[in-house]
C-alpha cells in the first residue's frame, strides 16, 4: 500500500489478467489500471482496497459477476454517463459503441473516446463494448486487445471468441 501526495491510497493486486493498481480517495475507488514496475507493494491495507481485492479475486475465479464497490469517476458528465452505461452491461454480455451512443444521444466515436478514458477498468467493464459488427476494436488496458479477449472469454461473452 502507498499513499500519494494527492490523497490517493494505492494497492497492487496480482490477477491472471495482470498486475492491477487500484486507487482509493475519500472512501471511493477512483482508478484501476494495469501496473508493471510501479513500485507499489502488493496487499491492500484499507478496508475498501481489501474489499476491492476480494471482489477482483471472486471475479477472477468466476464467483462474482457484478462488483459492488463505491466508485468516483472523474471527468465530464458525459464521461460519467458512459461509465454508467458500461456498468449496466451484464456479465457475459456486450454492447456496441453505437448502442450506447444511441442511448446517450451522442456519436459512437465520442463513446469510444470515453470508453478509452475509463479510469476504473474491469470494474467498469469497458471490455464489454464492441464495434458495430462485433469487432473487438481496441482496448487501453493490459496487453491491449489480448486482454480484452481474455476478459470476454472469462465471462463467456461473444461466443465467437471461445
Amino acid at each position: 500500500m502507498m499513499r500519494r501526495d494527492d490523497g490517493q491510497t494505492l494497492a497492487a493486486v496480482e490477477t491472471r489478467f495482470g498486475r492491477l493498481l487500484i486507487a482509493e480517495t475519500a472512501g471511493a475507488l477512483v482508478r484501476l489500471t494495469w501496473a508493471e514496475g510501479d513500485g507499489v507493494a502488493p496487499g491492500p491495507r484499507t478496508p475498501l482496497l481489501r474489499e476491492a481485492a476480494a471482489q477482483l479475486a471472486a471475479y477472477e475465479t468466476g464467483r462474482l459477476g457484478a462488483f459492488d464497490l463505491p466508485l468516483r469517476v472523474a471527468g465530464s458528465a458525459f464521461q460519467r454517463a458512459v461509465c454508467a452505461a458500461m456498468l449496466a452491461i451484464p456479465f457475459g454480455q456486450t454492447r456496441s459503441y453505437g448502442q450506447i451512443a444511441a442511448g446517450l444521444g451522442r456519436s459512437a466515436q465520442a463513446v469510444g473516446r470515453a470508453c478509452g478514458a475509463n479510469p476504473i477498468a474491469i470494474i467498469i467493464p469497458c471490455h464489454r463494448v464492441m464495434g458495430a459488427d462485433g469487432s473487438l476494436t481496441g482496448y487501453s488496458g493490459g496487453q491491449g486487445v489480448e486482454t480484452k479477449v481474455a476478459l470476454l472469454r472469462h465471462e463467456g461473452a461473444g461466443g465467437f471468441l471461445l
